[in-house]
Formats: C-alpha cells, structure tokens, sequence
C-alpha cells in the first residue's frame, strides 16, 4: 500500500549540497521509452499528476528527517531523464533554467504507476553532485563516494519511517483511479 523510495540524484541548486536530502513535490518527465501505464486493451486512464507524492508520507519524512537533524530539501521538483547516463552541460543548464531543482534517472514512471496501482509514494533523493552545471563532471565514483558517506544516514531515517507511519491510510491515494477512467 505505501512505497517509500530513496534514490540519489544531482543537485540542480547551489543550496542542495552533495549530501543533503530532498523530498520531491512536482517532476518534470524527459524519459522517452518507459510505459508509463498498467492499462490497455482499449481501457483508457487519465489519472491525476497535479500532485504526484502522498502527502501523509511526505509529512512523515520531513517530521522524521528533523527530528534526526537531516538536512532535508522539500518542495522540489525533479527532472527525470532516460538513462543510464548523465546529463550534457546544455542539458542541465535548461533544466535549471526549467526550475528543475534535481535530476535523476528514476522517479519516472513509478511515481505515476503506484499512483495508478492506488498506492502511496513517496521520494527521498540524496543529492550526490551538481550535475554537469557547475564546472566538473559526474562520474559514477563521485557518486558511490557521497552515497557511501550517508548510507547510515538513509538507513536511519528509513527504519525511523517504518516505525512513524501510521498503521492505516489517511490520504486519498488509495482513491485515486475514482475519477480516472474514460
């Protein structure tokens, strides 16, 4: 019913150092291949994106990552990309420019198939470098490095999650196909 979904991204923003955390709120989609649906055989769903996360768990883990004095980023939007690469120097200078504060490979399309399979979801990204937009180039290394460093964090925070939830849903994703078929 609930899926909680760290990841780890590039900062788009001076202020989203490399080691911080962010909680996304919006996404903007530049993945080209993946199926963004479960439906089919003539079944058409438009189901709502206007505010693609669970609220109750967003609460949740900003209420979690204070009290554990996690620097956490909300109300971000996240630019997802096909990968498996990282962005050119044009790419995540248009993204900045878009008001993309993340980038990442992964959000895209599972947040808009949980919400379509009515489950609640949510995104903790760990910041892990500046993209290509402030000089140097990402590498895969840069990332397990910054990753590594704030596995203890992650893992903290996400045993804190399971035991912070409330047991029974109060949001309205598990409603959320009531007005969405054609």
């Amino acid at each position: 019913k609930r899926i909680i979904a760290p990841s780890t991204v590039g900062s788009l923003r001076e202020e989203i150092e490399p080691g911080h955390f962010t909680m996304p709120s919006q996404f903007l989609d530049f993945t080209r291949t993946r199926n963004g649906s479960f439906t089919g055989d003539g079944k058409v769903i438009h189901i709502s994106m206007a505010d693609p996360f669970c609220p109750e768990l967003q609460g949740v883990v900003a209420s979690v990552a204070a009290s554990q004095g996690i620097v956490m980023h909300r109300n971000c939007t996240y630019v997802c990309i096909e990968g498996p690469r990282f962005s050119t120097r044009a790419e995540s200078g248009f993204f900045r420019s878009a008001g993309a504060d993340i980038i990442g490979m992964t959000l895209v399309p599972e947040c808009q198939l949980a919400r379509e399979a009515q489950i609640c979801y949510v995104s903790i990204a760990m910041a892990t470098d500046y993209d290509a937009w402030k000089g140097e180039a990402v590498t895969a290394k840069q990332v397990r490095r910054i990753f590594a460093s704030n596995r203890d964090s992650l893992r903290g925070m996400l045993g804190a999650l399971i035991e912070e939830t409330p047991p029974e849903r109060g949001c309205g994703c598990g409603t959320a196909l009531d007005e969405a078929e054609i």
